[in-house]
């Protein structure tokens, strides 16, 4: 489910957001075939399309857990112990700029 608006969760997001890698007719009809409108952006056209503002929000949540060094390669084998150390480097991204702003 994709959390949002009060009322019955939904099952697929609105739109989804692609870089020019994803710019072919492919992948464009497979996503409106599932309800979803595809905002990809096209080859050949000048940057600056505003997609990435909201992109490099992931891209930088997975540089800050970069920082740790045992989730940059999974070592673990268990994935209970990969799950805490993911959720206690999640924990201390968040202390740490919360400190930040102090």
């Amino acid at each position: 489910p994709v959390r949002g608006k009060r009322g019955r969760p939904r099952r697929r997001p609105d739109v989804v957001l692609g870089d020019r890698g994803y710019d072919h007719d492919k992948y464009r009809r497979l996503v409106w075939a599932l309800g979803v409108k595809p905002l990809i952006a096209r080859r050949g056209t000048e940057h600056g399309s505003g997609l990435g503002t909201q992109r490099w929000v992931v891209e930088r949540a997975f540089a800050h857990l970069h920082w740790f060094r045992r989730l940059r390669i999974r070592w673990e084998i268990r994935d209970d112990i990969h799950e805490a150390f993911l959720t206690l480097a999640c924990a201390l991204i968040c202390w740490r700029r919360l400190k930040s702003f102090r």
